[in-house]
This record gives structure tokens, sequence and C-alpha cells, in this order.
């Protein structure tokens, strides 16, 4: 069950042929794990004039592979890449899942269990608010349901944190606009660029066309590689080598407009919420594109480091009350005893986690399940 929605929208002119949108069929749960199509060779670039000269690259599978190893697609099937996600998501989390987990074993049900249950809770960067909370519930239904065995307890524990994290799972709803517009920000290396390239392959699997803005007109390398994205998936990218970005989005916006395109994604430059200067450009990029189309940005998505812990969730707080935040994407919760910060976040500041990423290929960015969490975290 891909967390994506799709909604039947009015036949949009396309003045321009090189870009086609196909119709959107009725609201649908659309399958969270969808097999991937045979690889095909990688189609020349398609830039709008204007667009930066960049360096040659003609897309062969050794340049791919130079530059971004880790996102070649691996054809399986659906069931072979549900285990594989299920599997690298335990992976991922089982450094967080190891320090929870084996206070279980043997256990007693006395207040020694509940001591070490909270310093795990608090390692894993669930927060005090979070820890206080799973903690207080868990003894009242130990209590309630009078549980005196450690298995059932650990039960207990798993149903709570389901029930603390379900609203934050979210579906991420396409064909409500002509198009789409969704805004990416973050801090520096939280893995923006990247997570804009697997979104866009992720929403042509279903028949989305895609646009790519290049807003990071500051980092040197940002522009190149969004690029390679757009090689990769065959789709255009607006770029301008030092241009404002604002205005970047804005022409963007303006673009997808006259093309029909169903989503438009803009890349920002990662900043720190402390950077007030440039969290005032973010807010200044989001008018702009506002004026570019009524009601835009209709997405404004953060991705998040998921190793930073609890600065992941002082991260959602600045940007939220710059922008209004409507969505998350977690990278990098592979490998991390930091896992628990969903909790806090949940707790705190519940804006819904459109996706997770455990890995860097392409399908190692998978949408949020509070359940599949929750097991890989406690199974």
């Amino acid at each position: 069950m891909f967390s994506f929605f799709k909604r039947k929208k009015p036949e949009t002119q396309v003045p321009e042929p090189a870009i086609e949108a196909a119709p959107a069929p009725a609201p649908v749960a659309v399958p969270a794990v969808v097999a991937a199509p045979s690889p095909a060779p990688a189609p020349a670039p398609m830039f709008v004039p204007g667009a930066l000269d960049t360096p040659a690259f003609d897309g062969s599978p050794s340049d791919v592979a130079e530059l971004f190893p880790e996102t070649a697609e691996r054809p399986t099937t659906e069931a072979e890449k549900k285990q594989s996600w299920m599997t690298r998501l335990k992976a991922g989390l089982s450094k967080t899942s190891s320090n929870l987990s084996l206070l279980f074993v043997g256990a007693r049900i006395d207040e020694d269990l509940y001591e070490e249950l909270e310093s795990a809770l608090l390692m894993s960067d669930a927060g005090m608010d979070a820890t206080d909370y799973l903690l207080t519930s868990l003894r009242r239904k130990v209590k309630e349901e009078k549980l005196v065995d450690a298995a059932a307890v650990k039960v207990a524990l798993k149903e709570l944190l389901i029930e603390l994290l379900k609203p934050l799972q979210k579906p991420l709803e396409l064909g409500r606009h002509d198009p789409l517009v969704m805004m990416i920000s973050g801090v520096n290396g939280a893995g923006k660029t990247t997570t804009i390239g697997k979104l866009a392959k992720h929403m042509q699997r279903f028949d989305q066309s895609v646009l790519l803005a290049a807003g990071d007109t500051f980092r040197a390398a940002a522009r190149e590689q969004l690029m390679v994205w757009g090689q990769r998936n065959n789709v255009t990218v607006i770029s301008q080598a030092s241009g404002d970005p604002a205005a970047v989005a804005f022409d963007a916006v303006q673009s997808g407009k006259a093309r029909g395109t169903d989503v438009v994604m803009v890349d920002t430059a990662g900043r720190l919420p402390t950077q007030l200067h440039l969290m005032e450009e973010l807010k200044k990029i989001k008018r702009v594109i506002g004026k570019g189309m009524d009601g835009a940005p209709h997405e404004l998505l953060l991705v998040i480091d998921g190793n930073t812990g609890q600065n992941a969730l002082a991260q959602v707080k600045a940007f939220d009350d710059a922008l209004q935040l409507t969505g998350l994407v977690i990278t990098k919760l592979d490998g991390t005893a930091k896992g628990g910060v969903l909790a806090a976040i949940a707790r705190t500041r519940p804006v819904p986690v459109y996706f997770i990423g455990v890995g860097e290929k392409l399908d190692d960015l998978q949408p949020f399940d509070a359940e599949e969490f929750v097991e890989a975290l406690l199974g």
C-alpha cells in the first residue's frame, strides 16, 4: 500500500508535446511497494531554455555508477521488495531495537524494569515528554490488564507505541492541483537533493509527470546533482547559474503550468534554523511560489537526518514555525540508535511523516507505516 492517493482531475491542455500529462484515475489507495520496471537506457536530458550548461554527461551506466552507485535499481518481485524492505528496516533500527528489546528477556515486572526502560527510551532520543507518556501508560495498562509476563508487557509497549505514532502516518495525495507544487527544505547534509530524485522516480511509477527546480543556488554541486537525477528519470530541470532561488522556483511553477506537468518539486539550499536571514529567504521563496500559483506550494516538506536525534525535533519546530510544514521525510535511520525521535515528534510536534529512509538505494525510501516501524523496533 504505497502511500499515494490520486484524484481524478480535469483534462489540461498541453502546449508543448515534449511532456504529456497522463489522465489521473478515480481516487484509490496506491500500493506501498510497486515492482520497479525493467531498467531502460538513460535518455538524453531535457532542459528548458536558459538552463545552466553543465559538463557533458552521457548517461551511461558507468557514469551513473560513478556518481551515485547507491541509487541503482534492482528489480525484484513485489513480495521480495516488501521482505527486503522489512529486513533493511529491522537492520537499520537494530541499534535502537537492541537497547529496548533485550530489557524484556527474562525480566521481572518491577521498578527496575521501568527504570531500565526509561533509560533506553531516553537513549533512543524519544525525549522526556514521550518517555513519561509511554511509561505512565504502560504502568496503567499492566495494572488494568494484570500483566505478569515480560513478553506480554513488551506487546503492551508495542501497542502504545503504535497508538502514539499512528497520527504521523499519512499518505501523500497526488492529483489535487495542476501542478501539485512541493517545496523541500532541510539543514545541510540531510539528503534533500537525493530524496527529491527518489521521490520523482516513485511518482513517475504512478503516471505523474515531474519537473524539478534547482533552487539550491549556493552549494556548488547541487544543480549538477539534481540534473543527474533529471537525466536518469527523464524529467526537465529548471536551473540558473547563480540566480535568485525564489526566481528559479517561480520560473519552475510557470513552466509546470504551461507544460501541464503533474508535480513540480522545488529544491532549496540547506540551512540551519539559527541562520535567521536564510530562514527568511525560505519564507520569501514560499511567498514567490504563491504569486506564481494561488495556494502553492501545496506541500512543504522537511527532510531530516535521523542520526541527529533530538536536534531533529528542534529542526521540525523551527521549520514548522517558519513555513507551516505539511510533511516530513526522515532519512538515514539505518545504523542509528536514535530511532525513538519519531516518538518525540509525535508527542511534541506531530507533523505527518510521509517517508522514511534506511539506506541510499532507490527503494530504501518508503512510506512511513507505524506498525511496520514498531515491529522493526520491538519485534
